[in-house]
């Protein structure tokens, strides 16, 4: 390759890696264009140079042929080209032959810029606004005599804008339309100039910064963002002559950053965002080159656009009537900083209009900003002293918010017992199967029989009603029958998982100081012996004479005080401190919550663990209807490809399984092919759902399984469920997850406790029938997490830590945490319980526990450890 190669010349751009570890080396993406052995040998040195190489323009079919024996894609026009790097930029463009005329879109795509091309003069005319009856206009020596002194003045702040690009970060506004897609053009419209009337009796300068404080605020709340980044407008009189030769060479919109504190009053608000405003006038613009000689930004593809933040705020000097300009499109994008949404304020009246992108944000959102930057500014003429967190913004939307979504009062009864639901089916159907288990068959009578005298032989035991008893078995019939018993006994049944570390198993027998134990040989091998000599232990597995004689009829729950309130389960979940938390279930909040849900006769696989609050939904969501419990080998659950094999000799007709296993197992199938003929209902819960390419496909090839994702948790079982149309194609990315079941109060509140706005994301709280009693000897806990309802007298909110949104069809979108916690294959970790057992070790001074994610929901913990010295 000669010195002067386009290769060798881009190179000259990086850092050198001579100095650098291997494993520090950077690596370049490049499409390349030309032909014959010229452009190969110049694309072999940049694969040697660690360069991908995306796509090949290749003008000949040598260079055409030596690409598709390299697996590059190749493209024949420029056009082609221009489609490929709309979806895939790339760091370079390298052409070697003679210089072409490159479009100013495909220049665009390339981060770090392009070699021996030429452009249409028109275009760039037109790109950046300077064209005179479509020509590239001469300049005069007063004009670059313009703009040499405008980047002398802007150079020495280019430190300044340098350190805030470096932190640059979009806005998610939670108030856009979902049915736009992603590519659609923009359709810019705006809306009148207004005034409100709260505002009135101020001078129109404080007008003006009563309007971009409240601005700010509304967005802070909004958003979730204490420190929002937006785009700013800079004043075009602030530089040399604010000619539009000079403005072509400028940035037209900059970074406006400001931290918005929520528990200050309004007046210390608005000073600290004016103070914001006094230094973005101070600091004017940058120039355009900045970001393309900066190595740090240029990597950086939001900066290269003309609006890289979504929302912007501009101030203009016009003056004129409240009531002009009711046009519904601007004429051109000068007015616009946001590529979404920009908040023009007119200084000198403290009018104010919207510019927004029709395409995906309506007319009606924008009216409803309005009403509530009037109720928020009317608030605080009202009370300038209270914190603006405290500041309703909302009107009757807030009516709408509590009484309308959240009502979903439904007769239920709900009074009823867990088991009396098995019971009544027992009464319809006694010689129905109730349960599978390998070659073993039990029916309803049956079973009912077996669980009744284990049940009173528990009730001579002294087990009474709120009683946890311990259960620590492997899965069997056995297991079943103990869950039962329990229940029927009126002891609220305490899951132990013999694969569960033994000092796990110990901390929370020591909790819970259950008297009795229900076990296997396995059970008891994991608890050690220390931990069965707390408890008196009915061993199912061997020693089954002491209840063979009892009586085979149901317990009389009046004759042992039962009822719906008292507990069911207590299971329990990771907690943040170390030490794991034992939620207190009710009979009746699990009865409203499986009467809420499905209800068809189906055949169902037993797929969780009893310390999973879904293993209850497993066995009482088939039991209720009548459906044959299908129990599996542990084996047989840990290998998908056995699992598939599995369901399709046992017709399994419905499956619960969290996303991770879900997809794990479509990834599978797909392989595979194993037919699902049997398959009616999947169920997924306990992380986001996504609709990935493998689980379309799965529920393509199966077009009688529909796919139910729910919503819930430990502390409040299912709240919500969404069924996805029958038609994979049709499931939007991020499916959402429905609305409340009968019974159940959803509230989004924001760090005050207040409703979010129709559309802004808030934290999940949930009240009504199904929320748990509390946490087992947590007071404290359960008193922080348990609150009382400031919405319905005598209620209880559960705070769930999860954040969530209202759809514009009144369906809630779960959007993830608000805390460390995370899910990882359905079960629920607090990294902070990690960290504080690394930290118990002599080695560790310090630690921190992460997420990691390899793909859809794979995730898998990270830790980092600082060594004691």
């Amino acid at each position: 390759m000669d010195h002067g190669s386009p290769l060798e010349r881009a190179s000259a751009y990086e850092p050198s890696d001579r100095d650098r570890p291997s494993a520090s080396r950077i690596t370049f993406s490049s499409v390349f264009i030309g032909s014959g052995r010229p452009a190969i040998r110049d694309a072999q040195l940049a694969l040697a140079m660690d360069h991908i190489i995306g796509a090949a323009l290749c003008t000949d079919s040598t260079f055409a042929q030596w690409a598709a024996s390299a697996n590059i894609p190749c493209m024949e026009t420029i056009e082609e080209l221009s489609s490929f790097l709309k979806a895939e930029p790339v760091d370079w463009i390298f052409s070697i032959a003679d210089p072409f005329t490159l479009p100013l879109d495909v220049l665009e795509r390339a981060r770090r810029g392009a070699f021996k091309y030429m452009l249409d003069a028109q275009a760039v005319t037109r790109r950046f606004n300077v064209d005179q009856s479509g020509r590239l206009l001469i300049l005069s020596d007063e004009q670059v005599q313009s703009i040499t002194a405008t980047h002398e003045m802007l150079a020495p702040l280019e430190n300044f804008w340098r350190k805030r690009l470096g932190q640059f970060k979009r806005l998610h506004f939670p108030l856009r339309s979902l049915s736009a897609a992603a590519d659609a053009p923009p359709q810019w419209q705006s809306s009148s100039w207004s005034s409100l009337s709260a505002l009135a009796k101020l001078s129109p300068q404080d007008r003006s910064e009563y309007l971009l404080a409240a601005w700010l605020i509304y967005l802070a709340r909004l958003t979730k963002e204490k420190q929002p980044q937006l785009g700013w407008k800079p004043a075009g009189d602030g530089l040399q002559g604010g000619s539009k030769f000079v403005e072509a060479f400028i940035a037209p919109v900059v970074p406006m950053d400001v931290c918005i504190e929520l528990n200050h009053a309004f007046d210390e608000v608005r000073k600290a965002v004016m103070a914001e405003v006094a230094q973005l006038r101070a600091h004017a613009s940058f120039a355009r080159d900045l970001i393309a000689r900066c190595p740090t930004l240029r990597d950086v593809e939001a900066l290269r656009s003309r609006q890289p933040w979504p929302i912007g705020i501009a101030i203009t000097s016009k003056s004129g009537s409240v009531t002009d300009d009711l046009s519904t499109s601007p004429k051109d994008d000068q007015a616009l900083c946001g590529s979404l949404l920009t908040f023009e304020v007119r200084a000198p009246d403290g009018s104010f209009r919207w510019h927004f992108d029709a395409a995906r944000l309506a007319p009606q959102v924008i009216d409803g900003m309005t009403q509530h930057l009037q109720t928020l500014l009317r608030g605080v003429m009202d009370d300038a002293r209270q914190a603006v967190s405290r500041i309703d913004f909302q009107t009757e939307e807030r009516t709408a918010l509590i009484e309308e979504l959240s009502q979903t009062a439904a007769a239920c009864s709900f009074e009823r017992c867990i088991h009396e639901l098995f019971e009544a089916q027992v009464q319809k159907a006694p010689e129905a199967v109730a349960v599978v288990h390998e070659k073993e068959r039990s029916s309803y009578g049956e079973l009912n029989a077996r669980a009744n005298r284990l049940a009173h032989h528990l009730i001579e035991l002294g087990v009474k009603p709120d009683q946890p008893v311990a259960i620590c078995l492997e899965r069997s019939m056995a297991m079943v029958i103990g869950v039962l018993a329990i229940l029927k006994a009126g002891g609220a049944y305490l899951p132990l998982d013999p694969a569960y570390p033994p000092a796990r198993l110990r901390q929370i027998v020591e909790d819970a100081k259950p008297k009795l134990l229900l076990c296997d040989v396995a059970g008891q091998t994991a608890l050690g012996a220390e931990a069965v000599a707390q408890v008196t232990v009915v061993d199912l597995e061997t020693n089954t004479q002491p209840w063979a004689q009892q009586s085979p009829s149901n317990p009389d729950p009046g004759k042992l005080g039962l009822t719906s309130r008292h507990l069911a389960y207590v299971i329990y979940t990771s907690g943040s401190t170390g030490v794991p938390k034992g939620v207190q279930m009710s009979h009746g909040a699990l009865v409203n919550s499986l009467m809420g849900i499905g209800s068809s006769k189906l055949r169902t696989l037993q797929f969780a663990t009893l310390n999973f609050d879904v293993s209850c939904q497993e066995l009482f969501i088939c039991w209720k209807d009548g459906g044959a419990l299908v129990l599996l080998r542990e084996e047989t659950r840990r290998r998908v490809s056995d699992l598939l094999e599995f369901l399709e000799q046992e017709a399994i007709e419905r499956l619960f399984l969290p996303f991770v296993a879900l997809n794990h197992l479509a990834g599978v199938w797909s392989t595979q092919r194993v037919q699902l003929p049997s398959l009616r209902e999947v169920y997924t819960a306990g992380e986001r759902l996504q609709a990935t390419p493998l689980l379309r496909a799965f529920f393509q090839a199966h077009p009688n399984a529909r796919l139910i994702n729910q919503y819930g948790s430990t502390e409040i079982s299912v709240i919500s469920e969404h069924h996805l149309a029958a038609d994979p194609s049709c499931w939007p990315e991020m499916p959402h997850v429905g609305r409340p079941i009968a019974n159940t109060r959803v509230y989004l509140l924001d760090g005050q406790g207040v409703p979010v706005p129709f559309g802004a994301v808030g934290e999940l709280y949930i009240g009504g029938a199904g929320v748990a009693r509390g946490y087992l000897n947590r007071p404290e806990l359960t008193a922080e997490r348990f609150i009382a309802s400031p919405f319905v007298e005598g209620d209880r909110l559960y705070r769930t830590g999860d954040l969530a949104r209202y759809l514009p069809d009144g369906n809630i979108e779960f959007l993830g945490r608000n805390d460390d916690q995370v899910k990882i294959r359905g079960y629920r970790i607090e990294p902070g319980e990690i960290v504080a057992k690394l930290c118990e070790h002599a080695w560790v001074r310090e630690a921190v526990v992460v997420a990691g994610q390899n793909g859809p929901g794979d995730k898998h913990l990270i830790a980092y450890v600082v060594c004691a010295p």
